[in-house]
């Protein structure tokens, strides 16, 4: 059974990919009316052994498109005009798809700032707002 590997300690198995081949739309010539190139790949998210826990939740929070109400997740792919490129494609963007969600952002930590930059912020706010002042129309007060 063939293994496609998402990270170190994370893969997921061929069996759990579906994949159904249609015809492509688009240029291609007479080869476009007769070979079906075109891929839809289908990955049960929700129902997959492989993922972890909090790799699933992660994946199912998203807000894309291509993630039915069931919990699966649907590509296609007809960028090339070989079948075989077209399924190698398809697997490549669910791979990153997948090692996207992987990726924890580091919690942001609230500074304040310094002294000295509250002090250079007013200063410099303060010489604009001089340069402002000598745009004014000069009063006669004669």
């Amino acid at each position: 059974m063939a293994v496609l590997p998402v990270t170190e300690g994370i893969s997921i198995d061929d069996a759990e990919l579906q994949e159904s081949f249609v015809r492509s739309s688009g240029p291609g010539g007479q080869n476009v009316n007769k070979v079906a190139t075109a891929v839809e790949l289908r990955f049960d998210v929700k129902g997959s052994a492989n993922l972890p826990e909090w790799l699933r939740e992660r994946l199912l929070q998203r807000r894309d498109r291509r993630i039915t109400q069931d919990g699966v997740f649907v590509l296609s792919g007809q960028r090339f005009r070989t079948q075989d490129r077209n399924r190698q494609d398809v697997r490549e963007r669910l791979l990153q798809w997948i090692q996207q969600a992987t990726i924890t952002q580091a919690p942001r930590i609230a500074t304040k700032p310094s002294r000295g930059a509250k002090r250079a912020r007013l200063q410099s706010k303060n010489a604009r707002g001089e340069v402002k002042k000598m745009r004014a129309k000069v009063r006669d007060d004669d």
